[in-house]
């Protein structure tokens, strides 16, 4: 039973994981744009990467389930701990890294490597309902899948609210810190919400799911605002429109040649 519910949790966080980055990050991959924007084989080794540290970032993710349905605060703060630090160093040492973060593609990369984290966490959630041991449910099974959908939204939204930017020469946005609370509060809560019955179960990892999409929908211009291979960079949204990615309209040609 343990390998089927592992098998059957591997197929649903590869689904999610993987089709998030052809989803998402192939919007700006040829023929959806001119160019693509980012090297493809560094995101399929980003995503390849995240998917290992993913691993003990699973077993820290279930221990703090387990600590918290049995009272362990302590135990939960520490394997908390563990879950989010783990993630943001990592995705720190990748955005420093002389393979992937020289380049101004690097939001591609620390998706995909976020992504096969938290594809690896969905697989856990997956594996954990169904290795349980207990009669399974419609509703079990339904809770099971909006957690799994729900780490893996977590996880890329959480890359991109790590990432620091700098919007003007004032000011500074995101960072590890804004991402690292913004994943503690979520884990927290989608481990706390089991021992509110299946109703809490259900709508922890609901209402986590709700703040990971609006988060990641406040920082998804930074796609578009990666430059094609060979050029500057793009100026910062609002200057004017962008001509990649599907979030930005292309510029009118019209508008072009009369100089307006």
């Amino acid at each position: 039973m343990v390998d089927v519910a592992l098998s059957i949790g591997g197929v649903v966080g590869v689904l999610l994981s993987a089709g998030y980055v052809w989803s998402e990050v192939g919007r700006y991959a040829a023929p959806q744009v001119p160019v693509t924007v980012f090297n493809e084989r560094k995101v399929l080794a980003a995503y390849t990467v995240g998917l290992f540290v993913g691993v003990p970032l699973a077993a820290a993710y279930l221990l703090l389930l387990a600590s918290l349905a049995n009272g362990g605060l302590f135990g939960a703060a520490l394997f908390l701990a563990g879950l989010v630090v783990g993630a943001e160093v990592a995705q720190l040492f990748l955005a420093r890294s002389r393979y992937w973060g020289r380049e101004p593609a690097l939001p591609f990369y620390v998706v995909s490597f976020r992504a096969g984290v938290g594809g690896i966490l969905a697989l856990a959630a997956v594996a954990e309902y169904l290795g349980a041991g207990t009669a399974l449910s419609v509703t079990g099974l339904a809770t099971a899948l909006l957690t799994a959908v729900t780490l893996v939204a977590l996880e890329v939204a959480g890359a991109l609210l790590s990432l620091r930017t700098r919007p003007s020469p004032a000011a500074r946005t995101g960072g590890p810190l804004s991402g690292g609370l913004f994943a503690a509060f979520a884990f927290f809560l989608i481990g706390l919400g089991p021992t509110a019955g299946t109703i809490g179960a259900a709508v922890a990892p609901l209402v986590v799911l709700g703040g990971a999409i609006y988060a990641y929908r406040g920082r998804r211009g930074l796609f578009a605002e990666v430059p094609p291979p060979g050029e500057g960079p793009l100026p910062r949204s609002g200057d004017r429109p962008l001509p990649y990615g599907r979030t930005s309209p292309p510029e009118d040609p019209a508008r072009q040649d009369d100089g307006r």
